[in-house]
């Protein structure tokens, strides 16, 4: 009998359980920065020395950082599933819970690309990307992120991977973020839809199961019924 298919699509909220602060919270990352000045081609092109140190900053967080039980509860099922995540974070949070099929709609951010040419990508080691690294081209290597601004190439992808899933579970994303936010209408009729939040969210299809709980506390305990299902 063969696997069914899970697409895991995942937002901020997952990240945040783990100390990453979010953009959109209260106590987030633009309280200190505006978009314009670190987060857009514009700012890259006036000020890299300032984007660089954001970025700079936001590395430290994530190599601090450490998987939750919502990570560990999503790469478990892989045992029993072909499970594919999609995720708006730029961390690899989701790579060291174990995690083998993860697309990042919105970059990486413990790798860095070629000004000159944008599929040269090469992994940052350590914290830091410095003004005068360079590819093999000769240029400036630049965060591999996708800026606001910029097009979001891997859409196509992920819309493909969500029309093919049995069942999409969605975890801590407001689904405010566009176009990634589009993509959840890509599940099939037949696809069991199930959010994980603890907050209202507006804007979803009937028929979708709200779990009302927080990444790490909802996430086990449908992956363990998910488990526990008969074939």
């Amino acid at each position: 009998m063969a696997r069914k298919r899970i697409v895991v699509f995942t937002g901020a909220g997952i990240s945040a359980e783990s100390g990453l602060r979010t953009f959109r919270d209260s106590d987030g990352l633009w309280e200190e920065y505006r978009i314009e000045d670190v987060a857009t081609p514009a700012a890259w092109h006036r000020d890299p020395a300032k984007v660089l140190h954001f970025y700079d900053r936001r590395r430290e967080q994530v190599l601090a950082a450490v998987p939750n039980a919502a990570h560990s509860a999503i790469a478990a099922l892989e045992e029993r599933f072909t499970v594919d995540v999609v995720t708006q974070n730029i961390d690899d949070l989701h790579e060291r819970a174990g995690s083998s099929s993860v697309m990042h709609l919105h970059g990486e951010i413990l790798k860095a690309r070629s000004t000159a040419d944008p599929t040269l990508i090469t992994r940052i080691n350590g914290p830091s990307l410095r003004s005068g690294d360079r590819c093999p081209l000769g240029s400036q290597l630049r965060p591999h992120i996708v800026w606001f601004g910029e097009e979001v190439p891997l859409i196509p992808d992920a819309a493909a991977l969500i029309a093919q899933a049995d069942r999409l579970l969605i975890v801590g994303t407001s689904l405010q973020v566009y176009p990634a936010a589009g993509l959840v209408h890509y599940a099939q009729r037949h696809c069991d839809v199930v959010l994980v939040d603890p907050n209202q969210v507006d804007g979803l299809r009937p028929g979708v199961r709200h779990i009302k709980r927080t990444a790490s506390e909802g996430v086990p305990l449908l992956a363990a019924e998910w488990m526990n299902d008969r074939p």
